[in-house]
C-alpha cells in the first residue's frame, strides 16, 4: 500500500496498454477528432484558439463506451458543431490529460467528460455524472443544446 501511494505521488502510474485503448481512440479519431497526446500538444491546441472547440477526455470505462463516445459522435450530426475537435485519453495520455484539465477548471477531474470552448474559454462542461446512467441520445442532446447556445 505504501509503495502504491509513493508511485501515485511520483506520477509513475503505468498507463493502460496502447493495444487496449487503440479501438477506443479510433472511435473518435475516425470521425475527425485530433488526439492530443502530450502537454505540449494541448498547449499548442489552446494557443491563440479561435472559434469553438470540443475537448473530450476519453476513458476505458463502461459509460464512455455506452454513452459518451456514441453520444458525442451523434451530436456531431447537428447543424451547429464546433470547428475543432480534440481528445485526450485518461489513464493513457497522463500529461496531456493533466494539462487539458487545467483549462477545464473549476470542474474537478472527470472521465469521461466533454468540454466546449469558445475562443479558448470554457463555456460548457459535461461531467461524468451527466454521462453515467444516461443514454447516448441524452448525452447527444446535452451537447446539441450547448452547440445551439454557443456555436
Amino acid at each position: 500500500m505504501a509503495e502504491e501511494i509513493s508511485l501515485i505521488l511520483q506520477k509513475k502510474i503505468m498507463p493502460y496498454p496502447e493495444m487496449l485503448v487503440a479501438p477506443m481512440r479510433a472511435e473518435l479519431t475516425n470521425v475527425g477528432f485530433k488526439e492530443l497526446k502530450s502537454a505540449e500538444d494541448v498547449e499548442n491546441a489552446f494557443a491563440n484558439q479561435q472559434g469553438m472547440s470540443l475537448v473530450v477526455v476519453n476513458s476505458v470505462c463502461g459509460c464512455a463506451a455506452g454513452a459518451a463516445r456514441p453520444g458525442i459522435i451523434r451530436s456531431l450530426t447537428h447543424e451547429k458543431t464546433p470547428a475543432q475537435l480534440y481528445t485526450v485519453f485518461a489513464g493513457q495520455d497522463v500529461d496531456a490529460v493533466a494539462k487539458a484539465r487545467e483549462f477545464m477548471l473549476p470542474y474537478p477531474p472527470s472521465s469521461p467528460s466533454v468540454a466546449l470552448f469558445k475562443d479558448g474559454q470554457l463555456v460548457h462542461f459535461v461531467e461524468r455524472l451527466n454521462i453515467e446512467g444516461h443514454t447516448a441520445e441524452q448525452v447527444a442532446d446535452q451537447l446539441k443544446q450547448a452547440y445551439d447556445q454557443f456555436c
